[in-house]
């Protein structure tokens, strides 16, 4: 049989791989995408298998990479659509729990190896907590290769019994841009004046609106800043189940905040705001802190999740749920122009320490060479 190769030499067959995507946060899918966009240049053939919501967004199929339309669900009906499309893969690799415990349902009596990325620690409460955690082991017991975006989540893994538990490189992908970009020194007043931040700061959160972001933390936070002259504004870009109620205190409490939505001009966005703010959330790998760093905007997070091995000394760190301490630290830096220009610094040094696109796609395809090249005679 031709051995596989992934950069398909002298007309060997190319590696065929599936990326099985939950739809979930948007860290993973821009990681997904990138991942893509990088193995197609280096002649692996790349099926995503997503939401058709994910491939609008995201756009696998510009990458190069053939999309799937695979619910969010795990009823059989996305199983076995999942299991059709990994009919002929090489190896699948998995993002996140759900999919993943997806990929694994769909590979049953198969010997295609699974490899699984988790990007976050899942959220759950109560019984659902202990279905997380069935769900953990069932899925770390039949993957090759767990990937870890934090020390943390390798832990965990090892912890639940993975037979091969690593750390991932995962860069924060370039922005995609269709046109060519705008001048940041003219923009940055037209959105200002546009968000009505004209004389005064501007604070800037995004995260979807669920609980655990922590947006009601930051709203107690942001009657502290009332009392300043002038008063800063905080916008929050993005959307969810929390928002009628987060709407409600505003209104009702007068805060100096506004929702804006999901906006497709978030890079901007930050690059207009004094601060980026991080009040909650347990994500692994922040995509407001990386975007901060290389917007040169100072941030403000709560030490939560993988968020201090991330960003390091180059942001103002604080205990979770503690608005009047998060209030405080943002009074502080907003009075400090040397320590803003201080964490400016930082933050493009802590950046550089980063992997890169490139780092990420070498080290993923070292693992499927790993999997699928066959092993020498001893």
């Amino acid at each position: 049989m031709t051995p596989v190769s992934s950069h398909s030499p002298h007309g060997q067959s190319p590696l065929r791989t599936v990326q099985v995507l939950g739809g979930g946060n948007a860290g993973s899918s821009a990681h997904v995408r990138s991942l893509a966009s990088g193995l197609v240049a280096r002649g692996v053939r790349v099926t995503v298998c997503a939401p058709v919501e994910a491939d609008r967004t995201y756009d696998f199929t510009g990458a190069g990479a053939e999309h799937v339309h695979v619910p969010r669900s795990s009823d059989p009906a996305s199983v076995a659509a999942l299991r059709a499309a990994c009919a002929n893969a090489d190896l699948v690799h998995a993002h996140g729990l759900h999919a993943s415990f997806r990929a694994v349902l769909a590979l049953s009596g198969r010997r295609t190896p699974l490899i699984v990325t988790w990007h976050d620690r899942a959220h759950a409460e109560g019984a659902r907590a202990h279905l997380v955690r069935l769900l953990e082991r069932r899925v770390v017991k039949a993957a090759s290769v767990v990937l870890g975006t934090t020390s943390a989540l390798v832990d965990r893994a090892r912890r639940t019994g993975a037979r091969d538990a690593r750390l991932a490189a995962v860069a924060l992908p370039g922005p995609r841009r269709t046109a060519e970009p705008e001048d940041p020194d003219r923009l940055r007043p037209k959105i200002r004046a546009e968000l009505g931040a004209i004389g005064r700061p501007l604070l800037m959160a995004v995260g979807s609106l669920d609980r655990h972001r922590g947006y009601d933390m930051l709203l107690d936070a942001t009657r502290a800043w009332r009392r300043l002259d002038p008063v800063p504004l905080v916008v929050i870009a993005g959307e969810g189940p929390l928002r009628g109620e987060l709407q409600r205190r505003i209104e009702d409490e007068e805060l100096p905040v506004r929702l804006l939505g999901l906006r497709e001009d978030i890079t901007e966005l930050l690059a207009a705001a004094d601060l980026a703010l991080l009040p909650g959330g347990e994500e692994s790998r922040s995509v407001l802190a990386q975007e901060a760093f290389h917007a040169r905007v100072p941030l403000v997070a709560t030490a939560v999740g993988g968020i201090p091995e991330l960003v390091g000394d180059a942001a103002e760190l604080v205990p979770p749920q503690d608005p009047e301490v998060f209030a405080d630290a943002v009074v502080r830096l907003l009075g400090d122009p040397e320590r803003r220009e201080l964490l400016k610094e930082k933050g493009v040094r802590q950046a550089a320490t980063w992997p890169s696109e490139d780092e990420t796609v070498a080290q993923v395809l070292s693992v499927y060479d790993e999997l699928t090249q066959p092993q020498p005679l001893m």
